[in-house]
């Protein structure tokens, strides 16, 4: 669903206005609708590694039927359960604070290479996000990136992951996003099975690092305020990225102002 002008020119003043440093967007399927200048600048992304990194990463492996989510990390060997409980799974690591230490170990040991090195050949370079680096820790990526990123998730690609249910787990070869036949690194059944509760009756209801918020909407945000927060709403057909530059509950204001007015 586009974002309506006078709806856009709304949230453009609500971010001037609470923080004029914030950088931000909103869009659909197609792309952006609206949002901050500096769309190219490299941008320090770190609290949404999580989300853009990890998470399409593990989602690969299940893809490919290198990893089951409700298997004890265990019968993946010793070094994919190193440092966690006896029969942790990666069901519990995803939908539980604290685990992404332990699921950034479990992927690397599955695939045999870094975090970095699996999002890149997997999922950044696939989307064309030719410019998200994560190094030294830090993950780095300009807002045109995040846009690539959440579009995606709005029309990911069928439910086989193009790995199928076999096949190693090592990095795939680059997509060429130029042909439509060609593979996506987010498949419509991992977006499915993560954007919805998995947590059952405990509180608080969490899907796949992804967080339930009203209106039909699920985000990710970093734990600390200020800090980066994403929105996609398959409902909306919207997505929206916010990188705050001060404290402030712009957080919430900018959520409700992108998602309510056609909830």
């Amino acid at each position: 669903m586009t974002l309506l002008s006078d709806q856009a020119d709304a949230v453009r003043a609500l971010v001037e206005s609470a923080d004029p440093g914030a950088v931000w967007a909103v869009g659909g399927p197609d792309g952006p609708y609206s949002g901050s200048d500096g769309a190219d600048d490299v941008l320090d992304v770190g609290g949404l590694t999580a989300v853009l990194a990890l998470w399409p990463a593990v989602g690969t492996l299940v893809d490919e039927g290198a990893l089951s989510l409700h298997t004890p990390l265990a019968a993946y060997g010793d070094g994919a359960a190193a440092g966690t409980p006896a029969g942790t799974t990666a069901h519990q690591l995803l939908t539980q604070p604290g685990g992404t230490a332990a699921l950034t170990r479990l992927v690397e040991h599955l695939s045999g290479s870094t975090l970095a090195e699996l999002a890149a050949v997997r999922v950044w370079s696939p989307l064309g996000m030719t410019r998200t680096r994560l190094a030294d820790g830090t993950l780095r990526a300009p807002l045109a990136d995040l846009a690539l990123f959440l579009r995606n998730l709005l029309h990911p690609s069928g439910p086989s992951g193009p790995g199928g249910s076999g096949g190693p787990a090592g990095p795939r070869a680059p997509a060429d996003r130029g042909d439509a036949s060609g593979p996506a690194p987010l498949t419509r059944a991992w977006t499915a099975e993560s954007l919805r509760i998995r947590t059952g009756e405990l509180t608080p209801a969490r899907g796949l690092l992804w967080h339930p918020a009203p209106h039909g909407v699920w985000t990710h945000h970093a734990p600390a305020d200020p800090g980066p927060a994403v929105w996609i709403s398959p409902r909306h057909h919207r997505w929206a990225v916010l990188l705050p530059a001060a404290h402030s509950p712009l957080r919430t204001t900018f959520r409700e102002a992108v998602f309510t007015s056609d909830a």
